[in-house]
This record gives structure tokens, C-alpha cells and sequence, in this order.
């Protein structure tokens, strides 16, 4: 993933902040953290960086000024609609030769083993503290 993106001056964490923006509209920086399970401190220094870059726009919640709302701008429109996919570079490459049933069957598998495995996690989060 990093290499298909790298021509494009983004990494990985940054491609899917756009992804979330691009297809989900304005999201607060909160909720991105929880959706993209990563820490806000590290969101942040994404979101500062993409801010940097003219890609988004960070503005204060209209509800609460403490929480920031994050949209994609039009340059990073522009950068989005003109990136290739890198899932799809990546599934290209990794089931190259394989038939239609073989790649729909393995793509079925490792779809149910990723669920089950975040709902392991989401389980596992919600477990009461000691």
C-alpha cells in the first residue's frame, strides 16, 4: 500500500482519513479516531499534516467549539479523484491467475476472519476493568 501511495506524497494513515472524508462527509476528529482505531494522538498529527497540505480543512464543531470537525477540501478532492486504488492494486497483485470462484471464496474467507477478529477486539474493549 505504501509504495502505490508514496508517488503521491501519502501514507497509509492519511489515505484513510481521505477515504473516511471522501466517502463519509464531514466527520468529527473524535469519531475518525474510533472509526480508524487509532490514537487521537496520533490522528492528530495526521490531520496536521493533511491540514498542511491543503487536503483538509479542520474547523471547530459548531456544537462545541472544543471538538474539531474534519472535511476533505477541494485540492484533496482533486488528489482523491486521482489516485489509484491501493486495495485494488493489492488484490490485483495477490490473486494474479487466480479464477473468479477462487478469488471470491478467498476474499469471502478473509473477510469473515478480519470481522472476527474486530469483533474480538470490540468484545474485548468493551470487557469491565477490574
Amino acid at each position: 500500500m505504501e509504495s502505490v501511495l508514496r508517488p503521491y506524497g501519502l501514507g497509509t494513515t492519511q489515505w484513510h482519513v481521505l477515504y473516511q472524508l471522501a466517502n463519509e462527509g464531514p466527520t468529527m476528529q473524535r469519531d475518525l479516531a474510533r472509526t480508524l482505531h487509532i490514537e487521537r494522538a496520533t490522528l492528530s498529527g495526521v490531520v496536521t499534516t493533511l491540514v498542511r497540505k491543503g487536503l483538509v480543512d479542520q474547523m471547530p464543531s459548531s456544537k462545541d467549539q472544543r471538538q474539531r470537525v474534519l472535511q476533505i477540501t477541494d485540492a484533496g478532492v482533486k488528489l482523491w479523484e486521482g489516485l489509484p486504488d491501493p486495495l485494488a492494486v493489492i488484490r490485483g497483485i495477490s490473486f494474479e491467475g487466480a479464477d473468479a470462484v477462487e478469488t471470491a471464496t478467498a476474499l469471502r474467507v478473509l473477510q469473515t476472519a478480519t470481522q472476527h477478529l474486530n469483533d474480538h477486539r470490540n468484545r474485548a474493549l468493551a470487557w469491565p476493568l477490574p
